[in-house]
């Protein structure tokens, strides 16, 4: 199975100063978040992994910045429009799909960055960080957001039949509770967590895509888009348990507002009606070769059948859903967030700009 390969794993701990007012409505009970601090993966990774290890190239970032700036993606990610990383530790290396930032360790760089913030300010340094950085107090009335667990499941998948998956997803999601309830003691008070989406739908995972599929899968092994049934299967058992921890932490600090967002459903809505959407099959991949069985990352060459084989992007990647096989395109990003971001799928169902008022 080709999830082994998901090489763009990375972090973003990002902030923003403008106040989200894209989703102002008449309310007077709107927020006015003065930052915005992501913790994830490469599905909101807007370049840190890049700065600390290969940069990305062309054709990442053809679509919006013309240029790669470290997303993985043609152009921007959810994160872009709100306003990579594993949750545990993975003993693999980063050729292997692994990443040294993990949530803890993104937690960690975070307290480092509010402390010498504080530091900064309080030494009077004032008027030459304010335009730059965030004040203080600000750091408490700010939106904390979360898109991580993908790269936690798919090494589970890869490990079916050698750990109990059912303890191991018990696990993945205590650490990240665990993780949630530092960043509580930090003086965060609005968390944006999304689970995580239907890794079984990824291109890459496929049957059709996947090059040790010789063999006909068995009845069930894959819904009607082609999804791998099994693989989805974890995610949901994964997105259920976290949603249980949500409701528990909810409970701990009464004070906090804590969104829990269902990308999975969102997602899969969207693979569900590509076509309806204008998008081409969900199986297809914008950059990368998926061919004849075989399977090759955006940019990758190899020698197919006695012919060098090229991987490099299609002409109109705003027609695509995926874009190299594990992450999505920025059209494909942008129609999720205009979904999720209104608070259709969220619980409590309120909208992002309205998420500090769920206590």
């Amino acid at each position: 199975m080709a999830m082994g390969s998901l090489k763009h794993v990375a972090f973003i701990l990002f902030f923003w100063f403008p106040s989200l007012r894209a989703e102002e409505t008449a309310s007077s009970q709107r927020c006015d978040f003065p930052a915005i601090f992501n913790f994830g993966d490469s599905n909101s990774d807007t370049g840190c992994m890049a700065a600390a290890f290969y940069p990305e190239v062309l054709p990442y970032g053809e679509t919006f910045f013309h240029e790669p700036v470290g997303r993985a993606s043609d152009g921007r990610l959810m994160i872009d429009f709100i306003g990579s990383s594993t949750i545990r530790r993975q003993n693999r290396t980063v050729f292997e799909g692994g990443t040294p930032f993990t949530f803890e360790i993104q937690t960690q760089q975070f307290n480092q960055f509010k402390q010498r913030t504080e530091k900064f300010f309080n030494q009077g340094r004032r008027n030459s960080f304010e335009r730059h950085f965030p004040r203080p107090e600000e750091f408490a009335k700010a939106i904390y957001t979360f898109d991580i667990g993908q790269n936690d499941i798919a090494a589970a998948i890869n490990n079916v039949g050698k750990e109990d998956s059912n303890k191991v997803i018990s696990d993945i999601v205590d650490y990240f509770a665990n993780q949630v309830r530092n960043l509580l003691g930090l003086g965060a008070k609005t968390f944006w967590i999304h689970n995580t989406g239907p890794i079984g739908c990824l291109p890459v995972s496929m049957p059709i895509h996947n090059a040790k599929s010789n063999v006909t899968p068995v009845e069930g092994y894959t819904d009607q888009n082609g999804c791998i049934n099994y693989q989805n299967d974890m995610a949901r058992e994964f997105n259920k348990k976290l949603k249980n921890i949500v409701v528990k932490l909810r409970a701990e600090f009464p004070h906090a507002s804590l969104i829990y967002v269902d990308m999975f459903s969102a997602k899969y809505d969207l693979i569900s009606n590509a076509n309806k959407e204008g998008f081409v099959d969900p199986s297809e991949i914008c950059c990368g070769y998926h061919e004849d069985g075989y399977h090759l990352y955006c940019r990758n060459k190899a020698i197919i059948k006695g012919k060098e084989i090229f991987a490099g992007s299609c002409d109109d990647p705003s027609k695509y859903i995926s874009w190299d096989g594990v992450h999505y395109t920025e059209a494909a990003n942008r129609w999720i967030a205009n979904k999720i971001l209104n608070g259709s799928f969220s619980d409590p169902p309120l909208p992002i700009a309205h998420s500090c008022h769920a206590q």
